[in-house]
């Protein structure tokens, strides 16, 4: 093929694609900027091929380029969120992946691969500024590990449409400040957020509180509406949906498919605009193979799914984590301490954190009720209890290479870190046995394929 024919062919793929390119060379000058890219920036070639990056773009004052860090540090960056101007003064906002490019071991240039959320964020902006009754917002999510902020920008989709959402996450991951986060981001931002727990209160009173009562259904019932109709417009957030008995879960999602919901004792069907955010705390897959979950109800509330790391997977955000909670309780308690001891630091890093954030605040909470003229939290400022099971985890690469399920365990592993490790080890081995074939593997393991590629996710193990 002629090189014409192929330079054609590569301009036209460059150009067609339904992402932003922008290429830098070493000096930081333009290349290649394609249409998409030029939509995007609202420039045209013109304003910006064989032109140094920052003659026509500019950031606010402690930002940069991520093609220029990316051309600096010489290892690639994805997932970065980027805020920035061009030089007419637009504001726009991208989530990029960006890569070096080597030519024989040296280094020629950088390529952004962007997609534009400049709407997005607008709206979620102009959302927030108007919101209800909820306190958290996007902001309040505190973390800059890979796994948060791919979940955030994920979530922040989430904030366009009225489509339910299941949040999947450990108890303690922050489920709720997600919710939050999305009604605040919404168009539905003034309307009620209306929050219950399902576990909470039992099954008897449940169903009553969720869609209303006629007077005289029962002894001593008055004519009242229930959770539905009073999120009408808004947001219904219910947590550990899987703990609502079989029969409620029929009728939650009769109401969610028909929006409509009748009163217990009433003969009347009430229509009801409402959006349902939902949360779980185990795999939802085995959830429903063990009754707790009904399919029907899960492939309802799941049109978006959303999974959050536990501590253990993000441990990078443990100190921006502990200086929030102590700037939090700083300021609650009047106290000035401003620091954790490293030895504090490194502990905190080692631990798994079961309890995830939820546990890290309260940890720090009751740190700072020993501290007395201290700026520092030390080793013995730490709740006793915390310090007698925070033993420092035990290095499990061995684990990986070789475990043996009869082999006597001792204390020094927690029962959940151990099945982490085996079952991780196990579905590895299995995958590699079928080259990483997920249906072929799930068959042999006795899983369907939507649960083993769950357990993928959760357990980071990526298909080859």
């Amino acid at each position: 093929m002629a090189n014409e024919h192929l330079h054609h062919i590569y301009n036209t793929i460059v150009n067609e694609v339904d992402v932003g390119i922008h290429v830098i060379n070493a000096k930081g000058e333009t290349v290649i900027y394609n249409s998409k890219m030029m939509d995007i920036e609202s420039l045209s070639k013109e304003d910006v091929l064989h032109k140094h990056f920052l003659d026509v773009f500019t950031f606010e004052e402690g930002e940069t380029s991520t093609l220029l860090d990316v051309l600096r540090e010489k290892r690639p960056r994805k997932n970065v969120k980027q805020t920035y101007f061009n030089h007419r003064g637009k504001e726009i906002t991208t989530v990029n992946h960006t890569f070096p490019i080597f030519y024989e071991d040296q280094l020629i240039g950088a390529i952004e691969i962007a997609k534009d959320v400049t709407n997005l964020e607008r709206l979620i902006r102009k959302n927030i500024k108007q919101k209800g009754n909820t306190t958290f917002t996007f902001d309040s999510i505190i973390g800059k590990s890979p796994s948060i902020r791919e979940v955030i920008e994920h979530t922040k989709r989430a904030t366009r449409t009225p489509s339910s959402v299941l949040i999947i996450g450990e108890t303690g991951t922050g489920k709720e400040l997600f919710a939050q986060s999305i009604h605040n981001g919404s168009e539905r931002s003034s309307a009620p957020f209306i929050s219950q727990n399902c576990a909470a209160i039992p099954d008897t009173l449940i169903e009553s509180i969720l869609f209303g009562t006629k007077k005289g259904a029962f002894t001593g019932a008055l004519e009242r509406p229930g959770l539905f109709e009073e999120a009408s417009g808004g947001t219904l957030f219910l947590d550990e949906i899987n703990s609502l008995s079989p029969m409620l879960q029929a009728k939650l999602l009769r109401a969610i498919q028909e929006k409509v919901i009748r009163r217990v004792g009433d003969t009347i069907d009430r229509k009801v605009d409402v959006r349902i955010l939902s949360t779980i705390n185990e795999d939802p897959i085995e959830a429903i193979a063990n009754g707790r979950l009904r399919k029907d109800l899960y492939y309802r509330l799941s049109v978006v799914s959303i999974f959050i790391p536990p501590l253990r997977e993000r441990k990078e955000d443990i100190p921006l984590l502990a200086s929030h909670f102590i700037e939090k309780y700083n300021h609650l308690f009047q106290m000035n301490v401003d620091k954790l001891h490293p030895e504090v630091m490194q502990l905190f890093t080692e631990y798994d954190w079961p309890g995830n954030v939820r546990e890290l605040e309260h940890v720090i909470e009751g740190a700072m009720n020993l501290v007395i003229d201290d700026t520092t939290i030390n080793l013995a400022h730490l709740p006793v209890h915390f310090r007698n099971k925070s033993i420092p985890k035990e290095a499990t690469s061995s684990v990986h290479s070789s475990i043996d399920v009869n082999e006597e365990l001792t204390t020094r592993y927690q029962l959940k870190d151990y099945l982490h490790e085996a079952e991780t080890y196990f579905i590895k081995k299995a995958l590699a046995r079928h080259k990483y074939h997920v249906t072929n593997t799930a068959k042999e393991l006795g899983l369907s394929r939507q649960a083993l590629q769950y357990r993928m996710k959760r357990l980071h193990i990526r298909a080859k």
